[in-house]
């Protein structure tokens, strides 16, 4: 028997277009999943999606509407990838109350309301995969980055609690957790190349990850051989958080 194949199992990727999103969904498909891209610009989505040969739906998963769209283009999911766009920086002391609660849509509550639509199915079938992608500032918070380490946390609790309950129904929950990865958010982020290097020196790979090195990790907690891996956070951080 081939290992880490998935073959016959359906996945639903959030964020598909592009980046981390879109590495998760190549891997995914890679390993013989039927792949549905979800996301909420349709160019960009049209064009991953064309190329991986994958579904795909324009949908804002940070509504209750947008997740009941992406599940029903999705079918029955065997695999959920909850991958939500970091929030924008500020510092602690100056996020909004309307910043703080559009993390919480669009971050928390989109994960918690994908696992929720997914769930039963994957539960009378006995078998699923839910893996949620945050970031390593859930160990080592950024400081202009508040409502991403909060919400990304929140993610990660829970999951692992989540985890507790649905074991024994053969459904798995994990998060990934990328350190800094060559993806358009960082570039944003660290726009002066000085400082990215100065950054990617004191990472101990001595480099950036690359957005498909992340979707591997993704990938290989949704096969069967990982089916007795739960409620775990898996850093993808070139060492950064040891």
């Amino acid at each position: 028997m081939a290992l880490f194949r998935l073959d016959g199992r359906r996945a639903l990727v959030t964020g598909g277009s592009k980046g981390i999103g879109l590495a998760a969904a190549q891997a995914l498909s890679a390993l013989g999943a039927q792949v549905t891209l979800a996301a909420r610009g349709e160019e960009a989505l049209r064009r991953a999606a064309d190329a991986l040969g994958a579904r795909w739906v324009v949908a804002d998963v940070g509504t209750q509407a947008g997740v009941e769209a992406a599940l029903a283009a999705a079918g029955a999911v065997d695999i959920l990838v909850s991958n939500a766009g970091g929030p924008p920086p500020a510092r602690p002391s100056e996020v909004t109350e309307s910043a703080w609660a559009q993390g919480f849509e669009t971050t928390f509550l989109s994960t918690a309301r994908l696992a929720a639509g997914a769930l039963p199915g994957m539960r009378q079938r006995r078998w699923g995969r839910i893996i949620a992608v945050t970031s390593l500032t859930v160990e080592r918070p950024a400081l202009m980055l508040p409502v991403s380490n909060a919400m990304r946390a929140a993610v990660t609790n829970h999951l692992k609690t989540l985890a507790l309950e649905v074991a024994e129904d053969g459904v798995t929950c994990n998060t990934v957790a990328p350190g800094y990865t060559a993806t358009e958010r960082l570039q944003a982020l660290h726009r002066d190349p000085q400082e990215a290097a100065a950054l990617a020196a004191r990472i101990p790979a001595r480099r950036f990850g690359e957005a498909n090195e992340v979707g591997a990790a993704v990938a290989f907690l949704a096969t069967q051989e990982a089916g007795y891996i739960t409620g775990q956070e898996l850093l993808v951080d070139g060492g950064w958080g040891i």
